[in-house]
């Protein structure tokens, strides 16, 4: 059974998980707030802008189509996947260690550890090759249309010693919306990293999430 669901899974693009959500979101008497980690981020971006959601927050949001930054940090925490182009059609699970470079680096090597052991599991490889091309492919499923004017807000959120996602990249993901009516803001926390969704700090993240939501009437 476990060999047959990480067989399933690793056929599961960017475009198969949108496409996921959005049914379980028509099927909704009402539109949620969206909000998603890393590749998570991203899904969230596109979701919103499809005016599946009434706001979204991206937490160390996977780069869209567009972003063209990559600091050797994101590569380096990318190379468990992508250093193996037979990746694409698996799934990967990081290592400890992997794991302590990519999430736990913000936070003591025991707490990164003792992460690594309660939600590390295998994923499919295919989101991160087809977001690490996305910009020499035409019909990417990591183009977010950022001009949408009617959407809800969006809140972008970055921890700045984040390796997965560097603070860098999550601004230049701000700027892709530069051109948008819409609100789009930033909220950065420092000394975080990738982690910082389910660390010792989480409560910070969702209390500053909750005020924005409040904010822009949420």
């Amino acid at each position: 059974m476990a060999d047959r669901a990480r067989a399933v899974a690793a056929e599961v693009g960017i475009e198969a998980i949108c496409r996921h959500y959005a049914d379980l979101i028509d099927g909704m008497a009402e539109k949620p707030i969206l909000i998603g980690h890393s590749f998570g981020g991203l899904i969230a971006q596109e979701l919103l802008a499809n005016g599946y959601g009434v706001a979204a927050v991206a937490i160390d949001p996977a780069p869209i189509k567009g972003v063209n930054i990559l600091p050797f940090s994101q590569l380096r925490s990318a190379l468990p996947v992508l250093g193996n182009p037979a990746n694409r059609k698996r799934t990967v699970a990081l290592t400890a260690k992997q794991f302590r470079y990519a999430f736990g680096n913000a936070i003591p090597e025991a707490e990164s550890d003792a992460l690594h052991e309660a939600w590390t599991i295998p994923g499919p490889g295919r989101p991160l090759f087809e977001d690490a091309t996305a910009n020499f492919t035409k019909g990417s499923p990591a183009t977010v249309d950022t001009h949408v004017a009617g959407r809800g807000p969006l809140l972008l959120i970055t921890g700045t010693e984040d390796h997965t996602v560097p603070d860098v990249v999550t601004r230049s993901t701000l700027k892709q919306y530069r051109d948008s009516a819409a609100v789009t803001e930033l909220r950065q926390f420092e000394g975080r990293g990738h982690s910082l969704t389910i660390d010792h700090g989480w409560k910070d993240v969702a209390d500053a999430v909750l005020d924005w939501l409040k904010t822009n009437g949420h």
